[in-house]
């Protein structure tokens, strides 16, 4: 693993965008609209319930754009691209099996039950199921997950503009902060999700001519592939070869640990736990569109990646040894650097633009997460309780200005990561694969005990956090590269989580079975059953349709890349 803290100054001369009075036009332009969207969003403001969770109001287009946009940032953009560069079309995986099942499966089988019980967040799902203990640590491991994942989309801002634009690190993370920590301190989710909304054209916007002028670089995808083929290898164009058991790849992992390990519980744990993404969800105007929204993201979802992985794939085209020392660029660097080569001024502006949308995107997901996770689940439940709803929202907007600046310090973490996907994927396998075990068995194992919650997300944490800072990094096991072990430890935590689970619910006392009606598959609770609202029962929003339409489109795009 390569480290670095800043982008060596020779690197920020060379990635230098040629910007002029147009592309700045473009930005102002876009942070006035961001703005002014909270300022509108702020009338909306008179409850708890408006500010944390837009007063279960919106439709499912807009919940359903903002779910994909608040994937988009930093993950996305420099992560996925870079990603490509290193791993090249193994990208794919990413999308394809690891993010369209579990997005199903959460519109199709959780939100019913996240939605039914009225909960406002994810821990508090694990409060009505469990007991206090498990609500309390998966709050705060939530809490500390959401700070550390804002602070890389700070970090990658922060190179990112002071190699394009010349502004100092310090100056484009104070600047970034104080933008979204304007907006969601204004209005609250209703103004993190319209923005989101905004932010998701403007992202496209960004992304489609860097690809498009990328591929036209290198002779269109029969130049770039022919290319890649030469100089990689024969299975870097391709999605599964090289994937046996034993065989050697690019990505140092077999089929197994990629269907098991990124497809069913690094994904699983990221979209069906995930409160930065179900919160959206959460924020729909009723259970359909509850329902819908993980289901309308899952379409752009699936053809999001060809915008991410062909710029990497052109920058390892374009510059032999990409992303190693020799080259000077990191792999992070992918996106930045065609910016440079390929985008006229105006274009260019629009693309700054964008990958600052990005990371703002991202940053305010996990940001306006934190603050409902901190306010609802540990303040109000634990240290000030009973008070008026106006002394919470009051303190809704103080702890998010506190968890902006929190991610200003949490940004310098993610700088030791070459790959910043690297990094993101070793905080999934700590924090959100534990929380998936406790919740698929809580839910699905109606004899799981009240104490086996607190005790499975301890077990998995733990056992994650032990492979890959022992067994990988102390060289126990030789696991060739970053990304292979976060999917051996993802599969660590679930199997050390699920087992402590199991063991202690043999000891403990279950719930009774009228605590769990609603709260585990095959119960129902009252008010759970909601009629379709009007239009709602239309075939083309049935959730079936949509999810399993999903999953079929998903596999048919394997099948190009599979030879």
């Amino acid at each position: 693993m390569q480290t670095q803290t800043h982008m060596p100054n020779h690197l920020a001369a060379e990635l230098r965008l040629p910007t002029n009075w147009l592309d700045y036009v473009i930005l102002a332009i876009y942070f006035v609209a961001v703005l002014g969207i909270g300022f509108a969003a702020r009338r909306s403001v008179k409850t708890s319930l408006d500010f944390f969770l837009s007063g279960r109001s919106l439709p499912a287009w807009v919940t359903g754009l903002a779910f994909i946009a608040a994937n988009l940032g930093a993950t996305e953009i420099l992560g996925m691209a870079a990603n490509s560069a290193q791993y090249g079309v193994y990208t794919t995986h990413w999308y394809w099996i690891g993010a369209i099942p579990a997005m199903v499966f959460l519109g199709l089988v959780m939100m019913p039950f996240y939605y039914g019980s009225k909960v406002r967040s994810v821990p508090e799902f694990l409060l009505l199921r469990f007991d206090r203990g498990a609500h309390l640590l998966s709050s705060i491991l939530f809490a500390f997950a959401a700070i550390l994942i804002a602070g890389v989309n700070l970090y990658a801002l922060a190179i990112v503009v002071e190699a394009l634009l010349g502004w100092p690190e310090w100056v484009s993370i104070v600047v970034a902060g104080f933008f979204v920590l304007a907006y969601i301190t204004l209005g609250g989710l209703s103004s993190a999700i319209y923005n989101e909304v905004l932010q998701f054209f403007v992202i496209l916007a960004a992304l489609i001519p860097i690809t498009i002028l990328g591929l036209k670089k290198v002779g269109g995808w029969d130049g770039l592939s022919d290319t890649l083929t030469e100089s990689k290898g024969g299975d870097f164009m391709t999605a599964w070869g090289g994937t046996g058991i034993g065989s050697d790849n690019p990505l140092g992992a077999n089929w197994l640990t990629i269907v098991l390990g990124l497809g069913f519980v690094l994904s699983f744990g990221y979209w069906t736990t995930n409160f930065a993404e179900v919160q959206r969800a959460l924020s729909a105007k009723n259970l359909s569109a509850a329902q819908r929204t993980p289901l309308i993201a899952a379409f752009p979802k699936i053809f999001i990646v060809f915008l991410v992985m062909i710029p990497g794939l052109v920058a390892a085209a374009l510059v032999p040894q990409f992303g190693t020392p020799d080259s000077g660029y990191q792999y992070n660097d992918a996106i930045p650097f065609l910016m440079r080569e390929l985008l006229p001024n105006g274009v260019l502006g629009i693309a700054v633009t964008g990958l600052l949308a990005a990371f703002m995107a991202g940053m305010a997901a996990n940001v306006s997460s934190f603050n409902t996770v901190f306010t609802n689940d540990i303040w109000s439940k634990y240290v000030v309780r009973d008070r008026d709803d106006s002394y919470y929202v009051g303190f809704g907007r103080i702890i998010t200005a506190i968890g902006v600046l929190a991610s200003i310090g949490t940004a310098f973490l993610a700088s030791s990561f070459s790959n910043i996907m690297s990094y993101l994927q070793t905080l999934f396998s700590f924090f959100n694969v534990p929380m998936f075990v406790v919740f698929i068995i809580g839910m699905f194992w109606r004899r799981a005990s009240m104490k086996s919650g607190f005790w499975g997300l301890l077990a998995g944490t733990t056992a994650a956090m032990i492979n890959y800072f022992v067994i990988y990094k102390q060289d126990i096991i030789d696991i060739p590269t970053d990304q292979g072990a976060n999917f051996v430890s993802a599969i660590a935590g679930f199997v050390a989580g699920a087992v402590v689970m199991f063991a202690v619910s043999l000891f403990t006392a279950p719930k009774p079975d009228e605590d769990l009606q609603g709260l585990v598959y095959g119960t129902r609770s009252p008010g759970m059953e909601e009629p379709p609202a009007a239009g709602d029962d239309a075939w083309y929003r049935k959730p079936a349709l949509l999810g399993w339409g999903a999953v079929v489109l998903a596999a048919a795009c394997y099948i190009p890349f599979s030879f």
